[in-house]
């Protein structure tokens, strides 16, 4: 109830503008203390995200789930499941999905028809595997911050190591036009959270390759707007052509 109440707030405050909302993504560095949960050797590696809450569908996920589809008929909203790493994954999140939204339907509590699905393109699997996730879901949303990290093998905590999070490693480059390019080729749009969206080295880059849209703090739009009016989009594709092929 109170997680239904906070997202009616956002969405009815935020109508007719789309809402994205990322589904629970503890774990690793997003301690919480609540959940008991275990500790772990890797934790950048274990349990978190996406599989937190698909190995507790009834005590997490599934209210999780039904707040977000009561509070749907609010506003436009966007679900986007964080950390996907398979097609198997994809599916059985959005199979939780459809059981809540059944389950409110038979209550006679409406859900919204206007409800896009989307994952965090976060884990290298899910780059290279774009084709069939783009294929099942709506939008794709990377996440820079961990997807360095993993195709990196970069404990982006680890300074002794901070050489290698670095958003030009034309490795990363390259997960990252791959993504965007299936993304299109499927039909739907793609964007981009953590540090890189908001970096005005990367803008440029970014627009060559083709991504739709750019997350990032709210003091950083100011400057990457500006950037933006002024960058010529044959330059950027160029560019970004020359990046990726380093």
């Amino acid at each position: 109830e109170e997680q239904f109440q906070i997202y009616k707030k956002v969405l009815s405050g935020l109508a007719p503008r789309p809402v994205v909302i990322r589904t629970l993504d503890a774990g690793s560095d997003k301690e919480l203390p609540y959940l008991n949960m275990p500790k772990e050797e890797n934790p950048f590696l274990g349990l978190r995200a996406i599989r937190l809450c698909l190995q507790e569908k009834e005590k997490i996920f599934r209210p999780h789930l039904r707040a977000l589809l009561r509070a749907s008929v609010y506003g436009k909203l966007r679900i986007m499941f964080p950390m996907i790493a398979s097609l198997q994954e994809l599916r059985e999140a959005k199979a939780e999905l459809e059981k809540a939204k059944a389950e409110l339907l038979a209550e006679g509590i409406p859900v919204s028809e206007d409800l896009q699905v989307g994952i965090m393109v976060e884990v290298p699997s899910a780059a290279v595997c774009a084709d069939q996730l783009a294929a099942e879901c709506d939008f794709f949303s990377i996440g820079t911050n961990d997807l360095v990290q993993y195709t990196m093998a970069c404990d982006r905590g680890n300074a002794a190591i901070s050489y290698l999070s670095d958003f030009f490693y034309p490795g990363v480059l390259r997960l990252i036009a791959r993504t965007i390019e299936e993304g299109h080729k499927k039909g739907i749009w793609v964007g981009m959270c953590g540090e890189m969206a908001g970096d005005p080295a990367c803008v440029p880059l970014l627009l060559g390759m083709g991504l739709d849209e750019f997350s990032m703090s709210a003091q950083s739009i100011p400057a990457v707007k500006n950037l933006i009016r002024q960058l010529s989009m044959d330059a950027c594709r160029e560019l970004a052509e020359r990046a990726i092929h380093a």
